[in-house]
């Protein structure tokens, strides 16, 4: 599982250092692709294969599947990782996200996003909840 908030950056050839506490879950690959909310989403390769699966059993005869399966295929690439633990953002990746320079990087259950500082720093992007907002949404999601 992928956990954990860390604050880094990308150097001048656009790559940027993986966390040490996500590389060994990554296992020297992984898939990256724009993801929502304005930032980008790292995949372990096991884990990719398994949003694959989901993806595979939408409907195929609706519009809305196929476009959604369509803009994460379209924005996805292979990425190896280096020996010391870099990754090569794309150019078109780095704009979608606006990552200019200061990264946040998030560990999500199953992904890791990635976040250009200043966005993830910008409270209107994030739903921040009150306790009892949390707490609501808890009893609607059944946890």
């Amino acid at each position: 599982m992928l956990m954990g908030k860390y604050q880094n950056s990308i150097d001048a050839k656009s790559r940027m250092i993986i966390p040490a506490k996500f590389r060994e879950e990554l296992k020297g690959n992984a898939v990256l692709t724009m993801g929502m909310d304005k930032c980008l989403y790292i995949y372990p390769m096991k884990e990719w294969e398994a949003f694959i699966g989901k993806l595979k059993a939408l409907p195929q005869s609706d519009e809305i599947a196929r476009a959604f399966v369509r803009n994460f295929f379209a924005n996805a690439v292979e990425c190896d990782i280096d020996k010391q633990g870099r990754l090569t953002v794309p150019a078109e990746h780095r704009a979608y996200a606006g990552i200019q320079k200061e990264l946040v990087t998030v560990g999500n259950l199953d992904k890791i996003e990635i976040w250009a500082r200043e966005e993830w720093e910008n409270k209107d992007n994030m739903a921040a909840l009150s306790p009892a907002q949390m707490a609501q949404k808890m009893v609607e999601y059944g946890i």
